[in-house]
């Protein structure tokens, strides 16, 4: 082949490669390059909410709504070993995977923001923290302030949970979790009477949800703890 022909040839070779190579490094992992922008769009929305401002109000709210969540998780785990009916155990498992969720948003929240984070001891999934809640319920977490939010138990009354069993712990835990529920809701009607609090959009979702659904759950409760007292089936 003559030598220009030859140098044409190759240039040619070479601008196919440079045009080829981009789309062969596409398609050589489609799920690779798909998975990177969701991880970048993650990492922008969190680093956004992280710059909507923010009160000392809400980072009070959300790290005492951690600890009120982590003892209505302590409650709702003596369930399944203290003998409630399958209506209470059923309502006991919803409490905690809700409320676990929510407290998992509130911790990132925290995170965002170089805020104290608060690592409840009732959050262990182990099965030795499972086991230590009669020994241990009333104690609740050091670091939770329990004292100082509405509608958490006092440590007889945890107590008296932990010891009771059948139908006299559905009694005591419907009773008990209205009362915490309750609290949970004055704490978000706190919030919202607060000047300045509750502009950040992840504050104020969180906690018109934890309002909508606890006083769902409180109106469902007291029909359960109706139908218990007076012998009849909940609607």
């Amino acid at each position: 082949m003559p030598r220009s022909h030859a140098g044409r040839a190759a240039a040619l070779l070479t601008a196919v490669a440079l045009v080829a190579a981009p789309a062969a490094a596409a398609a050589q992992s489609p799920a690779a390059s798909a998975a990177a922008p969701d991880r970048a769009a993650i990492a922008r929305a969190r680093a956004d909410s992280a710059r909507i401002p923010w009160v000392a109000a809400d980072a009070r709210f959300m790290t005492g709504m951690i600890g009120h969540h982590a003892q209505a998780i302590e409650m709702a785990r003596l369930a399944p070993t203290h003998g409630a009916s399958p209506a209470v155990r059923t309502l006991a498992a919803r409490i905690i995977n809700a409320q676990r969720d929510e407290i998992a948003t509130m911790q990132q929240w925290l995170r965002d923001r170089e805020q104290p984070v608060p690592e409840p001891a009732a959050l262990r999934d182990s099965a030795a923290a499972a086991e230590s809640h009669d020994a241990h319920a009333g104690h609740g977490d050091p670091h939770a302030g329990h004292a100082a939010m509405p509608g958490m138990l006092t440590p007889a009354q945890m107590q008296a949970l932990a010891a009771a069993r059948g139908e006299e712990f559905d009694r005591q835990f419907l009773t008990l979790m209205i009362q915490h529920h309750k609290g949970a809701v004055a704490m978000v009607e706190t919030l919202f009477a607060t000047d300045g609090a509750a502009q950040n959009e992840t504050v104020f979702k969180l906690a018109s949800d934890v309002n909508v659904d606890q006083i769902t759950e409180i109106a469902r409760m007291q029909d359960m703890l109706a139908a218990l007292m007076f012998g009849t089936t909940a609607p």
